[in-house]
């Protein structure tokens, strides 16, 4: 994380980070589809209701397309077709297909897939809209089941690849049920080519063109089977606050007198040892000097002391200059056993993962899932990656998120010391506002986490990061664009979020030294968010 110091006073002294973003990057974005609806028979009995969905027609006839798509005799998971469809910069070659269902009844969704970051789901089920996906170069099986709403008759299926990603193919698409009675209008038979155009501007600066259409809708994230994580008993809405085992210029503090809006506590932070992977950790010496004689024994008091209020306190690793390495299987093991020894010495609920240096997302998955496995159902995980780290799925921090996501409980990215940056609508937004809050937010949950899963990160006073400071507001007005649709600025997301995590900032300290502007007023606002 980047903590910016006004001066120099500790070994882990935070500094600005460059504001440049390479304009290269992907950004990512769904696009929306036209519908073409095609009825099951009416009084039809359970079986597949898809029209043409292994593509032996030899064309698309059932399906509305956008971008290029067409039924290809290779490659095939069986028969003699298959769907072959290339995304482009500002489409995501969708293919949909709207069929008859019953209210109040369950469905099976699935088909096979190959290629990178294949989505097949359903809309206007009346209930949760089911979403499952891959990213895998052979065939495999997506499968997903739902139960319809009280007043639902039809639903439409989508299949997609992703924004400027590569071409994908899919097979043998089937949804199992009961058939509707609506009346079908159409039947479309071709691909409609796309006419959008390509964002060419760069992060800071202004786009010079952008897609024609922005999504109207995306997947709820990544596969509904996956289990939900424990999340530490935390209440729906969570503020996260870092505390500095360190003194930097803000105020000091006991990690007792942290404002009490702070749900999850991230101690700041770790340290790496001569082992590769272990960590350690102690408390400053001058800090604990400063405060008087702050002892292990004072400390792990004031964790009991949170827990019985009702907060959750986790180790944070890493940080701007925290090079820790997870890179092979022994260093995994090295990771967990050692966190696993903090949590038992000091009372932690589990880990922040704040890594600014590199991270192996299979070898630091490997390491989190045998913590979780030792510290049991009350595990918490957080990150805080930078917004570089977030930017695409294809990156690896990305993929460190996707490959936690079942025990992950919150991402609150860095939104600051970034610069401008493309949206999920492919536009470039600058930092220190909430569209370039919201924008950013809506690519981690169109890249495959829950939206319960996201959170805000920002500074909490203009010290405390070189750039992209802002005030109590302009978090109060993101998370409800992000969760109700209101108080957005131009960016207006492709659908509401109400479970959106909460905010995070680093960091408690500098919150007091600013008033607590940030706890008292982002705390009371996101913990009375329905």
């Amino acid at each position: 994380m980047a903590r910016h110091l006004a001066q120099p006073s500790h070994r882990r002294r935070r500094s600005k980070l460059p504001a440049a973003v390479a304009a290269g990057t992907t950004a990512l974005a769904l696009a929306g589809a036209g519908l073409a609806l095609t009825a099951g028979g009416a009084g039809a009995a359970v079986g597949n209701l898809v029209t043409n969905g292994g593509f032996e027609a030899g064309n698309l006839s059932g399906w509305t397309c956008t971008g290029t798509a067409s039924a290809a005799s290779s490659p095939v998971h069986a028969g003699s077709y298959a769907l072959t469809a290339a995304p482009s910069s500002a489409d995501t070659a969708e293919c949909t297909q709207t069929v008859s269902v019953l209210p109040n009844t369950s469905y099976t969704l699935a088909g096979f897939v190959q290629g990178p970051y294949v989505y097949l789901g359903a809309r206007g089920t009346g209930s949760t809209d089911p979403s499952t996906w891959s990213n895998q170069s052979s065939w495999n099986q997506l499968s997903t089941t739902f139960t319809t709403g009280a007043s639902t008759n039809s639903i439409t299926l989508y299949v997609h690849g992703w924004y400027g990603q590569g071409a994908y193919n899919a097979d043998d698409i089937t949804l199992t049920g009961p058939g509707g009675t609506a009346t079908p209008t159409s039947t479309p038979t071709s691909a409609k080519p796309s006419t959008s155009a390509s964002p060419t501007s760069s992060p800071t600066s202004s786009p010079t063109s952008s897609p024609t259409s922005s999504p109207t809708s995306s997947p709820t994230s990544s596969p509904t089977s996956s289990p939900t994580p424990p999340n530490g008993n935390l209440p729906k809405h969570v503020l996260t606050g870092y505390w500095q085992n360190f003194d930097n210029g803000a105020p000091v503090q006991k990690l007792r007198d942290v404002q009490s809006a702070y749900d999850v506590i991230a101690v700041s932070f770790a340290d790496a040892t001569g082992t590769p992977g272990a960590i350690s950790f102690t408390l400053d010496p001058a800090l604990s000097s400063k405060l008087g004689g702050y002892t292990d024994a004072d400390f792990k008091a004031d964790i009991a002391a949170k827990h019985a209020a009702g907060k959750r306190v986790v180790l944070s690793v890493g940080g701007q200059n925290g090079a820790i390495s997870v890179a092979n299987a022994s260093a995994a093991a090295n990771f967990a056993n050692t966190a696993y020894a903090l949590v038992q010495q000091y009372g932690f609920d589990g880990v922040d993962i704040d890594l600014e240096n590199g991270v192996d997302p299979t070898y630091m998955s490997q390491a989190l899932h045998t913590l979780q496995s030792k510290v049991g159902a009350n595990f918490v995980l957080t990150m805080a990656p930078e917004t570089i780290g977030m930017y695409s799925t294809a990156g690896a921090y990305f993929q460190l998120a996707l490959n936690t996501k079942d025990i992950l409980t919150v991402v609150n990215t860095q939104f600051y010391n970034s610069g401008g940056m493309n949206g999920c609508d492919g536009k470039v937004y600058t930092q220190g506002t909430v569209d370039f809050i919201t924008a950013q937010v809506c690519t981690h949950i169109q890249g495959g986490l829950r939206p319960d899963q996201v959170g805000i990160g920002v500074p909490a006073s203009s010290q405390a990061a070189g750039g992209g400071y802002v005030n109590s507001t302009v978090v109060n007005n993101a998370l409800d664009c992000l969760a109700t649709g209101t108080h957005c600025g131009s960016f207006v997301p492709p659908a509401k979020w109400p479970t959106i995590r909460g905010a995070m900032t680093w960091s408690t300290n500098w919150d007091l030294k600013n008033g607590n502007d940030f706890s008292t007023n982002v705390g009371a606002h996101a913990h009375a968010m329905p």
